[in-house]
């Protein structure tokens, strides 16, 4: 049992991940936090169309680091998994001041300021309100996906390869999986010709194209990029000119007038689990380039809601990896990800050069499980077997998920989860799931989930598979 002390909170946890010894579950942190806690909060965070989540809960009013960490991060976490441009603090005064300057254009969380109100298309605010006044929760939800009939494109665009499938009366009749570098990529064109390539060469599989369905990371409103990782070296100009409408205008490309529906791909993930295993109230997570979220609930319908989870936080640890594109450390793109992957390699003494594309990295390292360890053997410095080495990555994450997936339930309150992505394929991913699994076994007995993963073919091309029933 390791007990760590963060801002005066005694945390416990029985499994820590031997390449991250830092590192402290946010799950373990908010219950031995909220053990402490009496006086109720609430965060009310509003979004389009005077849709509004409220998350009702406790702060000590005695431990100011710790109060301010725990509400912080508590809304940022509720910013990124449903998304808003105006967060109430209602029931202390003390409390909203301090996130009004934190959350701020000029405060610790600018990037979520600027994100937030670049969405919504609305300035980002926080504002303050006794808790009698708290806004009332409003929420909807739409159906998606499940459309079988006729002939169908369905197009996934992951961060370090893009997926296509021809789909005819709910039949995959093929796929194909290309290696592409948008993220390090400025040329919008290069994006744009890498989707119209992908969607023509489904198209010209079938007689006819009667939908095309887009499965894509990011947040898309009416089929507009509101703001994507794909397109992170695009200039702003060029983002507004050619990637605002992208996928509209290749699948113009292909015929006009050929409904398309552009979708965030964990929604996509989750959709893909509902389809194979008959049921609803999912979570979706896919492990590629970054970490991707999303929930089917109950009725089998989505939310609206962002489910950003890479923006998330995943360790409360002050001493996390920084993610260079929000600024903030903890967050889940670290730790669900290639990036993961490699951070851990690294720290295991696996000299990878970080400056070649993620998907490279990553399979130099999944690759020794297959004997192919050439290339790594050179990279390696260090006693302990590489086999072991490896592994010990491997049980890393999935020491992260066990610990994760209880943070994500007390918001989502799902039945399933659905691990899908590139850092899921092979060995690696069963090691992920196992190890999971046996984190919540030993520490989160109380939480019940089902945790699932698709064949190999589905895990690498599931949601393009899912996305042509979009």
């Amino acid at each position: 049992m390791t007990t760590i002390n963060h801002l005066g909170i005694e945390i416990k946890t029985a499994n820590t991940p031997v390449y991250d010894p830092g590192y402290v579950p946010m799950a373990k942190f908010n219950a031995a936090f909220l053990a402490q806690a009496s006086q109720p909060i609430s965060i009310a965070v509003e979004r389009n169309a005077g849709l509004c989540a409220v998350y009702d809960t406790f702060i000590t009013g005695t431990n100011e680091a710790a109060d301010r960490y725990y509400i912080e991060r508590l809304v940022k976490y509720l910013l990124w998994a449903k998304g808003g441009f105006r967060v109430t603090v209602c029931g202390c005064s003390q409390m909203g001041a301090y996130i009004q300057q934190a959350f701020s254009p000029a405060g610790k969380y600018a990037f979520d300021n600027v994100t937030m109100a670049r969405v919504y298309e609305q300035p980002f605010e926080v504002i303050c309100v006794p808790l009698e006044q708290k806004p009332a929760e409003n929420e909807q939800a739409k159906e998606v996906g499940g459309k079988q009939g006729g002939c169908r494109i369905g197009f996934d665009a992951g961060g370090s390869d893009r997926k296509v499938s021809a789909v005819v009366d709910g039949e995959a009749i093929f796929s194909e999986e290309v290696v592409w570098h948008p993220k390090v990529t400025a040329d919008p064109q290069y994006h744009f010709d890498g989707i119209v390539s992908a969607m023509k060469t489904a198209a010209s599989k079938m007689p006819r194209v009667d939908s095309i369905g887009v499965s894509s990371a990011g947040i898309y409103i009416d089929n507009r990029t509101a703001i994507a990782s794909l397109f992170l070296k695009v200039s702003p100009e060029d983002f507004q000119a050619k990637v605002k409408d992208i996928y509209i205008r290749a699948a113009a490309e292909i015929g006009s007038d050929i409904p398309l529906s552009v979708v965030n791909d964990g929604d996509v993930t989750a959709l893909a689990g509902a389809m194979e295993f008959g049921d609803n109230n999912v979570l979706g997570i896919a492990m590629g380039t970054s970490e991707a979220g999303g929930y089917i609930d109950q009725n089998g319908r989505i939310k609206g809601w962002l489910n950003e989870l890479a923006f998330c936080p995943a360790d409360a640890s002050p001493t996390a990896m920084r993610d260079e594109w929000s600024g903030d450390i903890g967050c889940g793109v670290k730790y669900f990800s290639q990036d993961g992957v490699i951070k851990l390699a690294l720290n295991a003494g696996i000299q990878l050069d970080t400056t070649r594309p993620p998907g490279e990295n990553l399979k130099i390292v999944q690759d020794i499980f297959k004997g192919e360890t050439s290339e790594a053997a050179a990279l390696y410095k260090g006693d302990t077997p590489l086999i072991d080495v490896v592994r010990g990555i491997f049980e890393s994450i999935g020491v992260y998920l066990g610990h994760t997936l209880p943070y994500y339930f007390d918001l989502y309150g799902f039945k399933h989860v659905l691990l899908l992505g590139r850092v899921m394929s092979g060995e690696g991913g069963n090691i992920i799931l196992a190890t999971a699994k046996k984190v919540l076994a030993e520490e989160y007995a109380n939480y019940q989930m089902n945790l699932h993963t698709p064949d190999e073919k589905a895990r690498r091309v599931g949601q393009s598979v899912a996305a042509a029933t979009l």
